[in-house]
Protein backbone atom coordinates (compact mmCIF):
# COMPACT_ATOMS: atom_id res chain seq x y z
CA UNK A 1 0.00 0.00 0.00
CA UNK A 2 2.79 2.36 0.93
CA UNK A 3 4.62 1.59 -2.35
CA UNK A 4 1.51 2.44 -4.38
CA UNK A 5 1.18 5.73 -2.52
CA UNK A 6 4.83 6.63 -3.20
CA UNK A 7 4.58 5.75 -6.89
CA UNK A 8 1.35 7.70 -7.36
CA UNK A 9 2.83 10.71 -5.52
CA UNK A 10 5.90 10.60 -7.79
CA UNK A 11 3.82 10.50 -10.97
CA UNK A 12 1.49 13.23 -9.76
CA UNK A 13 4.38 15.55 -8.88
CA UNK A 14 6.03 14.84 -12.24
CA UNK A 15 2.77 15.59 -14.06
CA UNK A 16 2.21 18.84 -12.19
CA UNK A 17 5.76 20.09 -12.74
CA UNK A 18 5.48 19.32 -16.46
CA UNK A 19 2.33 21.46 -16.65
CA UNK A 20 4.05 24.61 -15.39
CA UNK A 21 4.05 27.17 -18.19
CA UNK A 22 6.88 29.59 -18.79
CA UNK A 23 5.23 32.38 -20.75
CA UNK A 24 7.72 34.72 -22.46
CA UNK A 25 7.12 37.98 -24.30
CA UNK A 26 9.68 38.84 -26.99
CA UNK A 27 10.04 41.14 -29.97
CA UNK A 28 12.44 41.33 -32.89
CA UNK A 29 12.71 42.56 -36.48
CA UNK A 30 11.27 40.57 -39.37
CA UNK A 31 11.71 41.81 -42.94
CA UNK A 32 8.63 42.27 -45.08
CA UNK A 33 6.63 44.99 -46.85
CA UNK A 34 2.91 44.30 -47.20
CA UNK A 35 -0.28 42.78 -45.80
CA UNK A 36 0.49 39.48 -47.55
CA UNK A 37 3.79 39.36 -45.65
CA UNK A 38 1.93 40.05 -42.40
CA UNK A 39 -0.51 37.21 -43.02
CA UNK A 40 2.27 34.79 -43.98
CA UNK A 41 4.49 35.62 -41.00
CA UNK A 42 1.69 35.46 -38.44
CA UNK A 43 0.11 32.33 -39.94
CA UNK A 44 3.45 30.51 -39.94
CA UNK A 45 4.04 31.48 -36.31
CA UNK A 46 0.57 30.52 -35.06
CA UNK A 47 1.05 27.01 -36.49
CA UNK A 48 3.86 26.42 -34.00
CA UNK A 49 3.02 24.69 -30.73
CA UNK A 50 3.37 26.94 -27.71
CA UNK A 51 2.56 30.25 -29.44
CA UNK A 52 0.04 32.34 -27.51
CA UNK A 53 0.17 35.59 -29.53
CA UNK A 54 1.98 36.80 -32.65
CA UNK A 55 1.76 40.15 -34.37
CA UNK A 56 3.92 41.77 -37.04
CA UNK A 57 3.78 45.53 -37.73
CA UNK A 58 4.21 46.43 -41.41
CA UNK A 59 5.62 49.94 -40.95
CA UNK A 60 8.20 49.14 -38.28
CA UNK A 61 8.90 45.49 -39.19
CA UNK A 62 8.61 44.76 -35.46
CA UNK A 63 7.36 41.28 -34.57
CA UNK A 64 5.91 40.64 -31.10
CA UNK A 65 5.41 37.09 -29.88
CA UNK A 66 4.17 35.58 -26.64
CA UNK A 67 5.03 31.90 -26.22
CA UNK A 68 5.50 29.06 -23.76
CA UNK A 69 9.26 28.49 -23.57
CA UNK A 70 8.68 24.93 -22.33
CA UNK A 71 7.11 24.09 -25.70
CA UNK A 72 9.17 26.17 -28.17
CA UNK A 73 12.36 28.20 -28.17
CA UNK A 74 12.87 31.68 -29.55
CA UNK A 75 15.49 30.21 -31.88
CA UNK A 76 12.89 27.87 -33.40
CA UNK A 77 10.48 30.77 -33.90
CA UNK A 78 13.17 32.65 -35.85
CA UNK A 79 13.88 29.54 -37.94
CA UNK A 80 10.20 28.98 -38.75
CA UNK A 81 9.75 32.56 -39.93
CA UNK A 82 12.90 32.30 -42.05
CA UNK A 83 11.53 29.11 -43.62
CA UNK A 84 8.55 31.17 -44.81
CA UNK A 85 10.90 33.47 -46.75
CA UNK A 86 11.36 36.34 -44.30
CA UNK A 87 14.67 37.36 -42.73
CA UNK A 88 14.66 37.92 -38.98
CA UNK A 89 17.23 39.61 -36.78
CA UNK A 90 18.80 36.17 -36.12
CA UNK A 91 17.93 33.99 -39.14
CA UNK A 92 18.20 34.65 -42.86
CA UNK A 93 15.72 33.01 -45.23
CA UNK A 94 17.14 30.78 -47.93
CA UNK A 95 17.58 32.65 -51.23
CA UNK A 96 15.43 30.09 -53.03
CA UNK A 97 12.56 30.56 -50.57
CA UNK A 98 12.88 34.36 -50.66
CA UNK A 99 12.84 34.36 -54.48
CA UNK A 100 9.55 32.42 -54.48
CA UNK A 101 7.74 35.21 -52.59
CA UNK A 102 5.26 37.28 -54.61
CA UNK A 103 6.80 40.43 -56.16
CA UNK A 104 4.98 42.70 -53.72
CA UNK A 105 6.63 40.84 -50.81
CA UNK A 106 10.23 41.19 -51.98
CA UNK A 107 12.04 43.42 -49.48
CA UNK A 108 15.56 44.85 -49.57
CA UNK A 109 18.02 42.27 -48.36
CA UNK A 110 21.32 43.10 -46.76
Amino acid sequence: MRLIFLISTFFLSTFLSAQKKEIVNSSFDVKGVCIMCKKRIEKKTFRLKGIKHASWDISSNNFVVIYDSNRISLENIHKAIALSGHDTSKEKALDDTYNKLPDCCLYKRE
